[in-house]
């Protein structure tokens, strides 16, 4: 057992999700290609010092904040970390549809990501260069993967759900970004 993954013993096949509802889901969308269209909503309030709280569908509040090298009080993951979170937490999910899809039983999904940021420009108060580019310019992600197929399946799984990951497709294609102050 991993502190990590207290809930799964190495070795053993991850729990499984619903191979008949993932057909149904994606027979429906392939049906009906327009219902796969969603909004996504979130409610994010400051409770000062950089700590942010969202509130997500009806579960609990999401802290985000910063660590302390950055003003914050080291309370949470700051926001670059929660994108990288869920950059892994994404493809670990297409990961398992993906091998689930194609009968094939994993015993393991892990996924390190590191990630390269230029800080220097501080919010728009610092280094503010014309050569500069505030975030993430550089990530690099590494999967291992354990299952019931050999390395070739499971990198095509491993490719094919880079390809289709939501969060992957945010980080390298630009998404329209508009905001108002209301």
């Amino acid at each position: 057992m991993s502190e990590l993954t207290p809930q799964h013993a190495p070795g053993t096949p991850l729990q499984a999700i619903d191979a008949e509802k993932l057909t149904e889901l994606a027979r429906k969308n392939v049906e009906n290609p327009a219902g796969g269209r969603k909004a996504i909503r979130t409610h994010t309030e400051a409770d000062g010092q950089f700590r942010n709280y969202t509130q997500i569908r009806d579960l609990a509040p999401v802290l985000v904040s910063e660590p302390p090298q950055l003003l914050g009080d080291d309370s949470a993951p700051n926001p670059t970390e929660v994108a990288q979170a869920a950059l892994a937490a994404c493809i670990s999910v297409g990961i398992q549809a993906i091998a689930t899809h194609r009968g094939v039983t994993l015993t393991k999904i892990a996924i390190d990501i590191e990630s390269d940021i230029d800080i220097s420009p501080t919010w728009g108060v610092g280094d503010l260069s014309d050569d500069k580019r505030p975030g993430v310019s550089d990530v690099r992600v590494k999967v291992e993967l354990e299952g019931n197929a050999d390395r070739e399946t499971l990198d095509k799984i491993h490719r094919d759900a880079i390809t289709w990951s939501p969060v992957v497709n945010t980080y390298t294609r630009p998404a329209k970004l508009t905001s108002e102050l209301v």
